[in-house]
């Protein structure tokens, strides 16, 4: 299907040219005729295959086609999980909406806090926000719901996983009727929780899935190495070094292996940097563009980072640590081998990680296939991150610091040729040996 051949306004459609789209995905062939002509959808497939255009095509026909008075805004809510998902909605939608003369407006927290809040008091047709801080400021009475005439809830299970269904509830019971909007939902995966949530708050929705019996894209090339947690990173670099990685993503477990990885990898000469959960949101930011313009080759990541994240060409996914979930791994891999693209997703099976493989090729719908490494494959990093302690100016330790075993600067003891005399004689002098036949007394006789 073309989108010229829906029934798509001007606007929307100048949108759609300059994002450079021409035909329908799957999901957008089978959603848009339902959600254009005023239906409620709950649509599932993977990630990477085009929701979010979906969507927002809907949203800004839905919007152009009912204008309103300028007091009566919001207009349109798009809920997310993470940040990184809601600055990306929010760069989509602009591009799709340039010519629409729509204010669209992102919130979302770790960013100015009086900014965002004076963006919603001047009214924004269409905002898009994570549950917190949309609370926040509906709380304080910055804007209000009242006039909501489009609702959309991307990565529905996300918000389960995550925990922000009370919040997700909160703000819903504060729209109109869910007979007086239109309500979108989608995710790469709808589950017996999502839908009863879909079918408490939506307009008897249209359930729509595409190829549901293969999880995985089309596109990815999945190979699994088992190996010894003590192997993991030799057979890392052996790989970055054989494959050419040139925009790789590589997925750990915690923020601390995280942040280990990134030194080793530094060390050895590839450029990395790491976002985390724990990474200051302007900081996260800047990463993302530096690996989005090709600055940064290697980009490590914590699963806050697996779902939301639409960057082009990513031709490598590892995962240095299998996932927990079997969900997750599904989101990690979509984040190579998007809309058309081909991509490898490279899993790294040591001991631990071994007893998910069963669990994800079972949601996968799939067996992983398995290669075996050659000898030649390990390379041993014999280039160590090196730590400097801070010194004073005297050349000293700083209070509370120690040299490590790595650090470069020189001792600072005397050699053995300066010590004095004295000392010299001290320190040869021989030393008293203890009397024999075991310890005794004042008196001689053998203690007990």
């Amino acid at each position: 299907m073309q989108f010229n051949e829906l029934d798509i306004p001007q606007q929307v459609m100048q949108g759609v040219i300059d994002a450079g789209f021409s035909s329908c995905t799957p999901i957008q062939a089978q959603t848009l005729p339902l959600s254009l002509s005023g239906k409620d959808v709950a649509g599932q497939a993977q990630t990477g295959t085009g929701k979010t255009a979906a969507f927002l095509i809907t949203l800004l026909t839905k919007l152009l086609r009912t204008p309103t008075e300028a007091d009566k805004r919001p207009r349109a809510l798009i809920l997310a999980p993470t940040r990184e998902l809601v600055v990306q909605i929010e760069k989509d939608a602009q591009v799709l909406g340039a010519h629409c003369g729509l204010t669209i407006q992102a919130i979302y927290g770790g960013v100015d806090y009086m900014k965002q809040k004076n963006a919603l008091k001047d009214g924004a047709d269409v905002v898009i926000g994570t549950p917190g801080r949309l609370i926040d400021y509906l709380k304080q009475k910055v804007y209000t719901l009242k006039h909501i005439e489009m609702l959309v809830i991307d990565e529905a299970d996300r918000m389960f996983d995550m925990g922000f269904i009370p919040d997700l509830r909160f703000i819903l019971r504060r729209l109109p009727p869910f007979d007086a909007r239109q309500n979108l939902m989608f995710s790469a995966t709808l589950n017996q929780r999502v839908m009863e949530l879909s079918y408490e708050f939506m307009n008897v929705p249209q359930k729509v899935s595409v190829t549901p019996e293969k999880m995985t894209a089309e596109r990815v090339e999945q190979t699994l190495y088992h190996v010894a947690n003590k192997e993991k990173f030799p057979l890392l670099l052996g790989l970055l070094r054989r494959e050419g990685m040139v925009r790789s993503m590589l997925f750990v477990n915690t923020k601390r292996e995280a942040e280990r990885l990134q030194d080793r990898l530094n060390a050895n000469d590839f450029p990395s940097r790491v976002i985390s959960g724990d990474v200051e949101q302007r900081k996260r930011l800047n990463i993302l563009e530096q690996f989005k313009r090709g600055e940064l080759p290697i980009l490590i990541a914590t699963d806050v980072a697996s779902r939301g994240l639409h960057i082009d060409g990513v031709s490598h996914v590892i995962n240095y640590d299998l996932p927990q979930d079997a969900e997750d791994y599904v989101h990690r891999i979509g984040r190579t081998a998007r809309a058309g693209a081909e991509g490898k997703a490279i899993s790294l099976a040591d001991e631990d990680g071994a007893f998910y493989v069963e669990a994800i090729e079972e949601y996968i719908h799939t067996k992983i296939p398995v290669e075996w490494a050659e000898d030649e494959l390990f390379v041993h990093d014999f280039k160590r991150p090196k730590y400097r302690v801070p010194t004073t100016t005297a050349g000293r330790p700083a209070p509370g610091q120690r040299h490590s075993r790595t650090s470069t600067k020189p001792s600072t003891r005397p050699a053995a040729a300066s010590v004095a005399p004295s000392e010299a004689k001290k320190k040869s002098r021989p030393r008293r040996k203890k009397p024999s036949g075991g310890g005794t007394g004042n008196s001689g006789a053998p203690t007990t």
